[in-house]
């Protein structure tokens, strides 16, 4: 158990896995900007996808080696047991996305709180699952882009729930897979060890273009920072998971 922000309770969800390709388009600083309807992806959904793997640092790795000669049976375990046998599963990313509609509603979707949305009503994003782990299927989020017009801006955000800053001991990704077109790709390839959340990305509704803009901008609280930061002016409290 834990808490940070976080609003009010819903229910669980499951959803398909949606379309993919085999082309990417990264965004990076300095090609931060990709427009959804010149990709041809304003239908369906939106899936976005959070995954993880622990990052080695040179300590670690010197001690893995110092451990290695002393235990020479190790150099023939796979790569990932190793990493799990040094306790890095604590690490725990959570992906979360924060709305505004067109009406003014705003909210966040996210696993705290068990806040998972709604896809064929408001907020029309809706959270899928809530991996603890850093699994290879990790977590999504999905936006229902034939209820575009109903949307203003959303914000996708990374945090780490347990309060033990390790965004340097991750390798975070995120992935959207549009209805068509390409998948869209933004690494969280900044060091930031103290750093406890993160702005990912921003999808905007200008002129009836959505617009998806590259942000990967850490900072050192939880959501109420990231609130201030982007002027959504919601009101945040404490949050909590369920043990299951």
């Amino acid at each position: 158990m834990g808490f940070f922000d976080g609003l009010w309770p819903g229910r669980a969800a499951q959803f398909d896995s949606g379309n993919s390709t085999s082309s990417a388009v990264v965004l990076t600083k300095r090609n931060a900007t990709i427009s959804l309807n010149k990709q041809g992806a304003l239908s369906g959904n939106l899936r976005v996808n959070l995954s993880w793997r622990m990052r080695t640092s040179d300590i670690e790795g010197r001690s893995r080696q110092s451990g290695m000669l002393r235990r020479p049976l190790k150099l023939f375990q796979p790569e990932v047991v190793q990493a799990h046998t040094q306790g890095v599963v604590n690490v725990d990313l959570d992906l979360g996305c924060m709305y505004e509609l067109m009406d003014g509603t705003k909210g966040v979707v996210q696993p705290l709180g068990s806040l998972i949305g709604d896809l064929n009503g408001p907020p029309y994003v809706r959270l899928s699952g809530d991996d603890r782990f850093g699994a290879p299927s990790g977590e999504t989020v999905y936006v229902n882009l034939d209820q575009r017009d109903q949307i203003k801006r959303l914000l996708f955000f990374v945090y780490i729930y347990d309060r033990t800053p390790a965004f340097d001991r991750t390798h975070a990704k995120i992935t959207l897979y549009p209805g068509n077109g390409p998948r869209i790709e933004i690494e969280l390839d900044e060091r930031a060890p103290q750093a406890r959340s993160c702005a990912v990305f921003t999808v905007e509704n200008v002129k009836d273009e959505l617009i998806v803009r590259r942000e990967v901008k850490f900072v050192y609280g939880f959501q109420s920072e990231l609130d201030r930061l982007y002027g959504y002016g919601m009101q945040w409290g404490r949050g909590y998971k369920s043990r299951t």
